[in-house]
């Protein structure tokens, strides 16, 4: 019974993906998810991004959270629009969500749009949103064991992204042996290393970022 219910809502919201991917492209929108555990670094690769890609294209934000608006303020601080969506206790966002905050933007001024999921590598990785391109950000502190322990996220992303760089040397991660693991999860992704501190690598990132955005959609 449980397996049959659980089909039931993933299917439920498969179909809400397809009308959020519908709207988006009648709207011209490139949508991007990301996806991470806690601490991360998505809110600060994502200033980062916002910082290089809103002099070329209008931005917007969606940020998902359990409770509170901490990151929806720092995004605002940039000068980008966004939509605080708090879940209230869900681990990650549906599309049923994201269709809700749609709403609240201006859709007709908006090129790309970014959906910060909520913090968890397990259950976001399950629920399609209607983006172009998910991207999981993995922060070296964490350790790269996390690709072997929790292969779904990175399995269904387009986009791995190692961040925190500047601190590999104090810890014990092995940024070739993470790329590895990574591809052997997924050899389609498209891997990125990255500092929000130093910069070091963002402006690759960004770069690539906006080819797709350009292309539509070749990863």
């Amino acid at each position: 019974m449980e397996i049959k219910v659980v089909r039931d809502i993933l299917a439920a919201n498969e179909m809400l993906a397809r009308e959020n991917r519908e709207t988006f492209d009648k709207h011209g929108i490139f949508v991007v998810d990301l996806m991470s555990s806690p601490g991360a670094g998505k809110t600060s690769l994502l200033v980062r991004t916002l910082e290089q890609l809103t002099p070329r294209y209008p931005c917007a934000v969606v940020e998902g959270d359990i409770t509170g608006d901490v990151d929806a303020r720092r995004i605002a601080e940039v000068g980008v629009p966004s939509v605080q969506i708090n879940t209230g206790g869900a681990c990650h966002l549906d599309a049923r969500m994201v269709k809700a905050a749609l709403s609240s933007l201006s859709l007709d001024d908006i090129r790309v749009l970014f959906i910060e999921n909520v913090g968890n590598l397990v259950c976001p990785a399950n629920y399609r949103l209607g983006e172009d391109i998910r991207v999981t950000i993995l922060s070296t502190p964490e350790g790269d064991d996390k690709l072997t322990k929790y292969p779904l996220a990175f399995r269904e992303s387009d986009v791995l992204v190692i961040n925190k760089t500047d601190l590999v040397e104090g810890i014990d991660f092995d940024i070739e042996q993470a790329r590895q693991s990574a591809l052997t999860v997924n050899a389609q992704l498209q891997i990125f290393q990255t500092s929000c501190r130093t910069g070091e690598g963002v402006d690759r990132w960004t770069d690539w970022l906006a080819s797709q955005i350009e292309s539509g959609r070749e990863t």
